[in-house]
């Protein structure tokens, strides 16, 4: 019965959170407006969300530290690139990253983190889902690169989506 009438939970969720923070009012009226299309949507959207995958919320808790360390940290390597490194020296590389992780959530998650770490993006998910394919902004050792985000991100995934 719960499921019917908030079948996704984190999404009804995010919603009302994102309404308040639109309408910038905390309000009665603005959380009630915010309630009703937090239970809405999701209702009118179910059909097309056939599966929901199973999501381990204390590792990703976890991974979410990390990505925003990785991220202050990133920034700092892309402006010392930037400021201290002649562009001759830099070496920037296509990487392509096999996959391990099979659901579509987790494969958008992982290239979302490879996107918002500075320095690098991902680019494109090959036709059969296999593999990743990323630029990096200065990777002398692409295989040691490919290593480091297939144990520090895609791992975690794997223990996240389950």
């Amino acid at each position: 019965m719960m499921n019917r009438i908030v079948p996704h939970p984190g999404l009804s969720l995010l919603l009302v959170l994102m309404w308040v923070v639109m309408v910038n009012d905390l309000t009665f009226g603005t959380l009630f407006l915010g309630i009703v299309f937090g239970l809405a949507v999701p209702i009118f959207t179910a059909p097309w969300w056939p599966e929901r995958p199973a999501v381990r919320f204390a590792p990703a808790l976890g991974y979410l530290a990390i990505v925003a360390w990785d991220i202050v940290i990133a920034n700092f390597h892309v402006a010392a690139i930037i400021l201290f490194k002649p562009n001759r020296n830099l070496r920037p590389a296509w990487l392509t990253i096999p996959l391990e992780l099979t659901t579509p959530e987790a494969i958008t998650v992982f290239a979302g983190t490879i996107s918002l770490t500075p320095g690098t993006v991902s680019v494109d998910v090959s036709a059969c889902g296999n593999y990743l394919l990323v630029h990096a902004l200065h990777a002398p050792d692409p295989a040691a690169e490919v290593a480091k985000a297939k144990q520090r991100y895609e791992a975690r995934l794997k223990e996240i989506f389950r």
